[in-house]
Order: C-alpha cells, then structure tokens, then sequence
C-alpha cells in the first residue's frame, strides 16, 4: 500500500476513534413493568382486564372494594402471618430497614416494631377507624424509631441515610425507603389511592407531585412513585403477602402486584 493510503487510512482511523470515545451511552433504566399473575385475569379481573385510564381505575375500585375489614387490634396478629420471615417462623420482615425481628417484639419501645400506616393516617385524617386505617394492603411491621423518623413524610429521592433504616433516607419533607422497598411502597400508595375515592364516607386519597402535603388527602411524589414501581419490581414476598390477604383476611387483592402495569396505564 503506497504511503499516502496508509497515512490516510491512520488518519480517518483515529478521527473515527475519537468520535466512539465522544458518544455517550444511553442511562441504564428499568424495563416497562409487565404483569406477575394473570392467573385471575379471568375471574377476578374480568371486568377491568383490557381498559386504561379512568375507566380502569374505576373498574378496579369496584373490584377490590368487595373486601372483609378487620379492626385496628387484629391488625397485629395478621401481620405476624402476613410479613412472616420466609426463612425464620418466629420472626416478621420489617418494611422500610429489612430487618428481621421477633414477632413477639411488637410494641412501642425502641426494640419493638409496630403497625407502619404506609398512606399516612394523618394525610385524609382517617386514623386508625375500621376501613383505611385498618387496610393490611398499606400496614406493614416497621420498627419503632425508623417508622417515627418516617412520620407521615412524603415520599420522594434524597436526604441523609436513616439510622438503621437499611438504606433509608430522610430530609425535611419526605422519606426516600431502602431500595427494596421502593415498589412495595409505591404500589400500597396507588391501591389505597385506586380503593378510597371518597365514594364510602373517607376521604378521596389520591397521589400528587408536591411533598408537606399535610393533612390533606394527598402522598407525593406521583412521578417518583411511578419510577419506583418500574425499579423495584413485585418481590416473591410480596406477591405471597398479596395472596394471604386475599385467601385469610381481607378478601381482595391489590391489584398493581398482579399488574404492575396497570400503574402506567391509570397514571
């Protein structure tokens, strides 16, 4: 090859290199979330399967309104089997840190974990009254000081790490759960959203963009939530979760567990 050629084709080599080095890749993301369980598409489903917006969401609160209500004390007892530790009988998961504690350490001394109302009461002030202050789709056992630190905090990304929360984090306005916990909590806040619409004498919850929501009935963020959905997929612990509140307790189910999907196509 004459020695122009060669310089020529060193030259077009090096200018193409340094184009690849100059791109840049496209952000990792999570993949579009696609449903778990179909396995009740045609029963219990039948009527919402197929539709988006309103109309499915609508379709789903006529559904999962058809449940059996328990009262604020029996709450205790149901989630000792609820978030039972799949490795060790004796023990409960604890949302938001993961740890695993003694089932009979359920209290409010450091130490203990208690009823964490993930839709905080305060936001529809419904408290703790037979309906969403009982829902076992949004109560889950949470350590005392970490569920004391959450308060009734939005949830958003950022602030600093919470002591023994698992990775948890916390600022001045909202609370941002451990990672593994981020579509577990994103998909109790959309059921109660999609259950309580204000059509049954409690107030109408629904999930917004803003944090210091106060005691209005709204959680934020709902543009966050939507991204922790797709991030944090439904765990095998919580679609078992989801299936012994249907078959022991309440009675329904929470639908964006079988669907995560159905979170896009509402919102």
């Amino acid at each position: 090859m004459p020695a122009t050629h060669i310089r020529r084709w060193k030259t077009l080599a090096l200018t193409t290199s340094a184009v690849l080095v100059g791109l840049t890749l496209p952000a990792v993301t999570a993949s579009p979330a696609s449903a778990t369980n179909t396995s009740y598409d045609s029963t219990y489903y039948k009527n919402a399967v197929g539709k988006t917006g309103t109309t499915l969401k609508s379709s789903l609160h006529t559904i999962i309104s058809s449940q059996s209500k328990i009262s604020y004390s029996a709450v205790w007892n149901a989630l000792k089997v609820t978030d039972q530790d799949p490795n060790n009988s004796s023990n409960v998961i604890l949302l938001y840190s993961g740890v695993s504690r003694s089932k009979s350490l359920n209290g409010g001394d450091v130490g203990d974990w208690n009823r964490e109302h993930t839709w905080a009461k305060s936001h529809g002030d419904f408290g703790e009254v037979t309906g969403p202050g009982t829902d076992l789709h949004h109560l889950r056992p949470a350590d005392v000081q970490v569920n004391g630190i959450r308060g009734n905090l939005d949830f958003d990304n950022g602030g600093s790490t919470v002591t023994n929360g698992g990775g948890s984090r916390v600022d001045s306005d909202s609370f941002e759960p451990r990672d593994a916990d981020k579509g577990d909590v994103a998909r109790m806040i959309l059921y109660m959203a999609v259950r309580y619409d204000g059509g049954d004498g409690f107030a109408d919850l629904e999930p917004d963009e803003k944090v210091n929501n106060g005691s209005a009935p709204y959680i934020g963020k709902l543009s966050v939530l939507k991204q922790w959905n797709e991030q944090d997929p439904p765990s095998a612990f919580e679609e078992k979760r989801n299936q012994v509140i249907y078959d022991t307790y309440q009675h329904n189910r929470n639908p964006f567990i079988d669907h995560p999907e159905w979170v896009e196509a509402i919102w």
